[in-house]
């Protein structure tokens, strides 16, 4: 059916804009009007070139989702039926990826599906912990509350992940940026000195023959260098994709003497997050940490969650299997052990939560904090110690004429 693009204006003279799905602009003038909405403008939406071409498509992005999740919240919370509110929240979505998947999933809800099911079938938007969270509001009669549970959720998540990128960003774009500029050095600027040191007649500094030999080697190579780099990195990307290679990567990573402290932070934040907001939200403890397992991004981490899960099943509690990892500090596992003595588990997890987001916020503060001198270091010594080697000569001759 084609889609029709509107402007109306409610009774109090809101004006609302959106979209409809409709056999005709009649129907649709009629769908509008039940909605005692006063249509203003309505016409066919123009054809979209690239609508079947998917990686032309925008993404549905967490801001996506948690627009759709409060809003839905709202309109349950206000007893607007599931489809009813599905229906306006697809007309109102700019996203176009979004809003075709919310108007497959109201057709589905229309046809019988519950919510989760219908959800279920898009996993690249609402994942297992979605799409469960969901099933357990809708068994509850909560699923206004879920919803709102679910926002707060991915919006710490993501404020999380953000912070980590900007932490890790910051560096890498410095070191990549330094690179850059000392290859264009060796490669361009060193050859023009070199031609000038050759008529001195002398023999050149260590220092100095030490940068014209990389020259050389640069300018000699570049055609393999350039492709080695990027078969390198594809490489890298293969091996990581494969279960030994995560496991191996993952491990090295929380390892490492400056980040690993900081991963692993994020990880029990993470963790503790996830699993206190599906307990809260009455989905069964051993369903709970399967989908925290997989929705962990660590392979370390998930294996240490599935082998608390094992134990769990075999009438362990939470805190004895984790106080044999190295992952959880032991002021973690002690009050895990006292929410599960006192029964209130999610509460308790998400205070450790809480309190892990600001361990995260001192940590990649502290992490800017030490990486800023050791890149000017890092900068200093290599450009200007190309610059230095490079004057080393003039700065002899000069010594020497003048003596």
């Amino acid at each position: 059916m084609p889609f029709f693009l509107w402007v109306a204006e409610t009774r109090k003279g809101k004006k609302l804009k959106g979209e409809l799905e409709a056999a005709n602009e009649q129907i649709a003038l009629n769908q509008l009007k039940k909605r005692n909405l006063k249509v203003l403008k309505i016409k066919p939406k123009p054809k979209d070139l690239f609508e079947n071409i998917s990686f032309m498509q925008p993404k549905v992005t967490s801001k996506d989702i948690v627009i759709f999740t409060r809003q839905f919240s709202t309109m349950i919370d206000a007893g607007l039926p599931l489809v009813q509110g599905l229906t306006i929240l697809a007309e109102q979505t700019e996203n176009p990826t979004f809003r075709g998947m919310l108007k497959q999933i109201t057709r589905d809800v229309e046809g019988g599906s519950t919510l989760a099911e219908a959800m279920r079938k898009h996993p690249k938007v609402f994942d297992d912990l979605f799409v469960n969270l969901i099933a357990a509001g809708e068994m509850g009669g909560i699923l206004d509350t879920i919803l709102q549970r679910l926002a707060n959720f991915i919006e710490k998540a993501e404020d999380l992940k953000s912070k980590i990128k900007g932490a890790l960003t910051y560096p890498i774009v410095v070191v990549a940026i330094a690179i850059i500029v000392i290859a264009v050095i060796l490669i361009f600027v060193i050859p023009v000195f070199q031609d000038m040191f050759a008529s001195f007649g002398q023999a050149l500094p260590l220092p100095t023959q030490m940068v014209v030999s990389m020259s050389d080697f640069m300018k000699s190579n570049i055609i393999f260098i350039v492709p080695a780099i990027f078969v390198l990195i594809f490489a890298f990307k293969k091996y990581r994709d494969t279960t030994k290679g995560r496991k191996v990567t993952d491990t090295i990573a929380l390892k490492l003497p400056i980040f690993g402290d900081l991963l692993k932070k994020t990880a029990v934040a993470r963790f503790t997050r996830t699993l206190g907001t599906m307990l809260a939200s009455g989905v069964p403890i051993l369903d709970s940490l399967e989908i925290v397992a997989k929705t962990a991004g660590n392979v370390v981490l998930e294996e240490i969650i599935f082998d608390v899960r094992s134990s769990i099943a075999e009438g362990q509690t939470i805190a004895e299997p984790l106080s044999e990892t190295d992952v959880f500090p032991g002021m973690v596992i002690q009050m895990i052990s006292v929410g599960e003595a006192t029964g209130a588990l999610d509460t308790m997890l998400s205070k450790i939560a809480d309190f892990y987001d600001k361990e995260v916020d001192a940590a990649v503060d502290a992490l800017t904090s030490m990486l800023e001198p050791l890149l000017m270091l890092f900068l200093g010594g290599s450009i200007g110690g190309l610059v230095v080697a490079m004057y080393l000569p003039i700065f002899t001759m000069a010594g020497a004429v003048g003596g």
